[in-house]
């Protein structure tokens, strides 16, 4: 009875959302529409590329949007863009985001600001499109070298992530998610969501509410590897501004990570820093030192600052 309740919860929620419009606009890139929401009115468009599973660039928006222009986009699957037929790898996502701009009428230069899983689809874009592109920020960004030979144990974390999003996909379902939500538990696992104002929370919970949201994020992780060799081409940028936004850990100490491999996982995570130096003659690193991987919640103006950066370094030029 209580299953049924919580899924009846769950449909009734997603009718009233889906009788709102979305913010943005849908366009179709082929057979699916993907979500884009544009703001800011001058200068050189920041394009937000989200983490794996992500859709944080809701929270990072109105900052932004007062230095120049910004655009977030939902990925395949993700917010209120569509499921795509496609498989969910790098090259296919850098497909998608160059027809949606030109469909947009999103003009270049580019600013392309790539979190964690995104960073691979901002170099790659960087590397197919590069006469669009102004400058590139990895926030705590992922490097294939040190992903492809990953130990054995956590390879093993991989896949309890993707039980935990199966698992997920199970509670979206089944309402569980969403009744989790309205008892506060999203912030009750990440505190520092508490400093957002709820209106712009609303996108990211909705999406995380949604079934399509976790099967988007197995789909995206199961084919981790296969975008991880298709951006090792996309290694040298020459002069191409590039900030690299390095976490202080992957993990904060908490009841959650308890039992994870942390210092294995910023083991891997220092050689891939590395490694992301050398993708440019003009990269720098900025140390995000209050910060786990989920830079965009734990220190958002860091990100701000490498966009400040970039503007910065290209009026120089």
């Amino acid at each position: 009875m209580i299953l049924l309740a919580t899924t009846c919860y769950q449909a009734i929620a997603c009718l009233i959302e889906d009788r709102h419009s979305p913010p943005g606009q849908l366009i179709d890139v082929g057979g699916y529409n993907l979500h884009l929401y544009t703001a800011g009115e001058f200068g050189p468009t920041v394009v937000l590329e989200h983490s794996l599973g992500g859709i944080e660039g809701y929270l990072l928006l109105p900052e932004i949007a007062k230095l120049t222009r910004v655009c977030i986009y939902d990925r395949a699957g993700y917010g209120w863009s569509d499921h795509s037929p496609y498989p969910r790898t790098s090259q296919q996502i850098v497909t998608e985001l160059d027809n949606l701009l030109t469909k947009a009428g999103i003009e270049p230069p580019l600013i392309l600001v790539g979190n964690s899983f995104g960073s691979y689809n901002v170099r790659l874009y960087a590397q197919q499109f590069p006469e669009k592109v102004m400058g590139i920020i990895l926030t705590d960004g992922l490097h294939e070298t040190a992903m492809l030979k990953m130990p054995m144990h956590l390879q093993c974390l991989k896949l309890f992530f993707l039980s935990g999003f199966v698992m997920s996909f199970l509670g979206a379902t089944l309402g569980i998610v969403r009744l989790l939500k309205a008892i506060g538990t999203f912030e009750a696992i990440k505190r520092e969501l508490g400093k957002f104002p709820q209106e712009t929370l609303k996108p990211v919970k909705r999406s995380f509410c949604r079934p399509k949201h976790w099967i988007t994020m197995s789909r995206e992780i199961l084919n981790l590897d296969t975008s991880s060799r298709q951006v090792e081409s996309a290694n040298y940028f020459g002069a191409l501004p590039i900030v690299s936004i390095k976490a202080n850990t992957f993990f904060h100490p908490s009841p959650w990570t308890l039992f994870l491999p942390s210092r294995a996982a910023n083991l891997l995570r220092e050689q891939m820093h590395d490694e992301l130096l050398n993708l440019s003659k003009n990269c720098v690193q900025l140390q995000a030192d209050r910060s786990s991987h989920f830079v965009w919640i734990d220190q958002p103006e860091v990100i701000v600052t490498a966009i400040l950066h970039i503007l910065k370094n290209c009026d120089r030029n």
